[in-house]
C-alpha cells in the first residue's frame, strides 16, 4: 500500500469545495493500493511527510503568499525531511480573489529547495469554484494518486 498525504489549509467554504474534489479524485474506485491520508497543515508531521509516496498541498493566497499554516509546515518539515524526500511527486491547488499567483510561486521555491517533483499541473482558482475547477481538482488528486499506485 502506497500513501498519498494531502495537507492542507481550509478556512472557507471555496477551499473546502477544491479539499473534497481532490479527495474524490484520489479515492477514485480504479485507483487501488492507495491510501490517502488528510492532515491540517498546522496539524500534518514530519513522520506523515516521511510516511507519504506523494503530497498534494492545499492553500489559499493569503496578500500573494502561502497561507501562514501551510508555510508552518514546511517550516517544521524542511530540514527534518529534505534528505528523505527528494523526488517527492507533489501537486498544488490554490484558492484566493487576487495573489494567486504570488501563493504559487511562494510554494514552488520551497518545493524546489526540497527537490520535489511537480507531477501535475497546478490548479489555481479565482473566486468561486465553478465545475470546472472542482473537476480539476478531481483530476489533480487521481493523478497524484494514479501516479503511486501500485508503486508508481
Amino acid at each position: 500500500m502506497t500513501t498519498l498525504l494531502v495537507v492542507h489549509h481550509t478556512p472557507s467554504p471555496a477551499t473546502a469545495e477544491l479539499l473534497d474534489a481532490v479527495l474524490r479524485g484520489a479515492q477514485d474506485p480504479e485507483i487501488t493500493g492507495v491510501d490517502v491520508v488528510r492532515r491540517a497543515a498546522l496539524a500534518a508531521t514530519a513522520s506523515d511527510l516521511l510516511a507519504a509516496d506523494a503530497v498534494v498541498l492545499g492553500t489559499p493566497a493569503n496578500i500573494g503568499y502561502m497561507s501562514g499554516a501551510l508555510k508552518h509546515f514546511f517550516d517544521t518539515v524542511y530540514y527534518v525531511c529534505a534528505d528523505d524526500t527528494r523526488g517527492l511527486p507533489f501537486g498544488l491547488y490554490v484558492h484566493g480573489n487576487l495573489g494567486v499567483e504570488g501563493a504559487v510561486r511562494s510554494v514552488e521555491g520551497v518545493t524546489g529547495g526540497l527537490g520535489w517533483t511537480q507531477a501535475a499541473a497546478h490548479v489555481t482558482v479565482s473566486g468561486a469554484p465553478t465545475r470546472a475547477d472542482l473537476d480539476a481538482c478531481a483530476e489533480l488528486g487521481g493523478t497524484l494518486a494514479a501516479t503511486i499506485m501500485d508503486g508508481g
